[in-house]
């Protein structure tokens, strides 16, 4: 499948916000948003124009593919999941796209950033409820359990002592077990992302 392999520190720029691409890079000094607050490119420092209503919500698509690592027909079936589901449907495709497996990970503290955890899962270094499960797009299920496997437990290790306090409410994290459960079905006060999930429902709904 495409993947973007381009600098991740761009498209911080492009969205004008942290998008926490980089793991602890984002957090210090050389984090490129903080050195750089214009956009990329020739004509990043020129002034630009207004943004349309449809350029707002086309940023706010951009803004969630790239902090979850999706790819436009991907996320588009998130979306058409999301809206087939009762609720408000902004917010049931955040959590669609939270449950993943890679960012489950990511959230829990054993791994640095999305990107690396995806690249753990995918090298078979993590169980769900004892096997193992090498898709990253997998969705948990409430009571699901994800463990790290000998071979990442001294790496998971280093993260969960770096992040210890960044796991959201539904998750319980056992750091001694270098284990997290899933304990709960997010809901949109638990996910700590700035996004205006509606221009995304707005911009699908044309």
């Amino acid at each position: 499948m495409a993947r973007y392999t381009g600098s991740k520190c761009r498209l911080c720029r492009r969205e004008g916000m942290k998008l926490f691409l980089k793991g602890d890079r984002c957090m210090s000094t050389k984090c490129a948003v903080e050195r750089r607050q214009y956009p990329p490119g020739e004509h990043g420092q020129r002034m630009r124009r207004r943004p349309t209503e449809y350029g707002l919500q086309l940023r706010e698509k951009q803004k969630v593919k790239r902090i979850y690592g999706v790819l436009e027909k991907q996320f588009r079936r998130y979306f058409e999941k999301a809206s087939r589901q009762k609720g408000v449907t902004g917010e049931n495709l955040l959590r669609l796209l939270e449950i993943r497996l890679d960012n489950f990970v990511y959230r829990s503290g054993l791994a640095a950033s999305r990107s690396a955890a995806r690249q753990m899962v995918t090298h078979r270094h993590f169980n769900v409820n004892g096997r193992i499960v090498n898709i990253p797009s997998y969705s948990l299920k409430v009571g699901d359990a994800v463990t790290a496997r000998t071979s990442i437990k001294e790496i998971a290790k280093v993260n969960v002592e770096r992040r210890g306090g960044d796991a959201v409410s539904w998750i319980e994290v056992s750091p001694e077990q270098l284990s997290a459960t899933l304990v709960d079905v997010p809901s949109r006060e638990s996910i700590p992302i700035p996004i205006q999930e509606q221009l995304i429902v707005e911009l699908y709904s044309k």
